[in-house]
């Protein structure tokens, strides 16, 4: 599964931007879990295409131009030696980028807008660019900016995380509660989890953190084993991207030894079942995953839930979509699933229709 969907990926768009860059990532931690050899060497080919061999956008930070986690986290694996140096430019890069006043990464230049999709840009691959470079203050800033863009991001009264602070108003939070956005925050403290050093000095830090975060979005799934556009939204459509980020930072949990018991098993299987089912067509083409999205609408309605829901359709092959689903099946092992079942046809829809409250799958021909 991980092996096609990045294939197709690759074959339908260049692989590039911070999308690109974690589809690359994505492929290379689920050939590391499943011992391919030959899915880690095409991981590592196409790292090599960067920098110069890859028509690059814009990017925030200059480490996706390197091939950003998937290049830092080879190099943690023994792999990509010859590139020390080029790595090492761009971690101390990071390290001294924009940042606000509480030390949270911020748009180049604008340290008063910042957003959660950084905790993935960043704590993975300092993390993994400190292991690789045997540099510990890189390590240790991965864990202080996964944990201070959880606590900037908290909203107590749910346990979810909002988008970003700033793009509203000065100061502001968003309102939502963005699947993705839940996804990006999950991943990085997950990622922290498997790659931290046992006896690391703030490995509790980021326990307690990805413990609460888990234990607040496992309530919310949907009866096809998904999260939704808006979590907390019961008619927000489910949404692919930010469930797969959710149910691969779960079963990391699993793995390690914090999530215990039969209700995070059951979480990541369905999860992963769901996400095959009903995202992943026979041909390895996706669907259900947001576009793009930073606090989308305008006016009273900037940030709201309702914005979030609305502003963003899903399409095929959006390609948010193939790294999260791709980093699904990289745990499946953990809640014991061996084999999925694909969609049978492409979705009809743009959104996928509601189940039938007593059915537990609904016929092959719906949506």
């Amino acid at each position: 599964m991980a092996v096609g969907l990045f294939r197709h990926y690759d074959a339908t768009d260049e692989v590039k931007a911070y999308y690109g860059v974690l589809a690359v990532y994505a492929l290379a931690r689920a050939a590391s879990e499943a011992g391919d050899d030959t899915a880690l060497d095409h991981a590592e080919r196409v790292v090599r295409r960067f920098p110069d061999g890859v028509a690059h956008p814009p990017y925030n930070f200059p480490s996706y131009r390197i091939g950003g986690i998937a290049h830092a986290f080879l190099s943690a694996r023994g792999r990509l030696a010859d590139r020390a140096e080029l790595l090492r430019h761009h971690a101390e890069e990071m390290m001294t980028a924009t940042r606000d006043a509480k030390g949270i990464l911020a748009m180049p230049g604008r340290p008063d807008l910042v957003w959660i999709d950084v905790a993935m840009a960043a704590a993975p691959f300092l993390m993994y660019a400190g292991l690789a470079l045997e540099e510990p203050r890189y390590v240790d800033e991965a864990v202080s900016q996964a944990v201070l863009m959880y606590d900037e991001f908290l909203d107590p009264a749910t346990g979810l995380l909002h988008q970003c602070r700033g793009f509203v108003a000065e100061g502001v939070l968003s309102r939502d509660h963005w699947g993705r956005g839940n996804g990006w925050g999950l991943f990085a403290l997950a990622e922290l989890l498997g790659g931290l050093p046992a006896g690391h000095e703030r490995r509790g830090e980021v326990v307690e953190r990805f413990t609460a975060l888990s234990r607040s979005l496992l309530p919310y799934r949907s009866a096809r084993g998904l999260w939704r556009q808006e979590i907390p939204m019961a008619e927000a459509w489910e949404e692919s991207s930010g469930t797969g980020l959710i149910v691969y930072g779960l079963g990391v949990g699993i793995r390690q030894g914090v999530l215990v018991g039969e209700e995070w098993r059951d979480a990541v299987a369905d999860g992963v079942r769901g996400l095959a089912r009903w995202c992943v067509n026979t041909d390895f083409s996706t669907e259900n995953s947001c576009p793009g999205t930073l606090c989308p609408g305008e006016g009273e309605a900037a940030g709201t839930p309702e914005a979030y829901v609305r502003l963003r359709a899903p399409f095929r092959d959006e390609p948010h979509g193939f790294a999260a689903l791709i980093l699904a099946m990289s745990v499946a092992p953990v809640a014991g699933v061996g084999s999925v079942r694909l969609r049978p046809s492409p979705q009809s829809e743009t959104y996928l229709p509601p189940l039938a409250p007593t059915t537990d799958e609904a016929p092959d021909d719906l949506g």
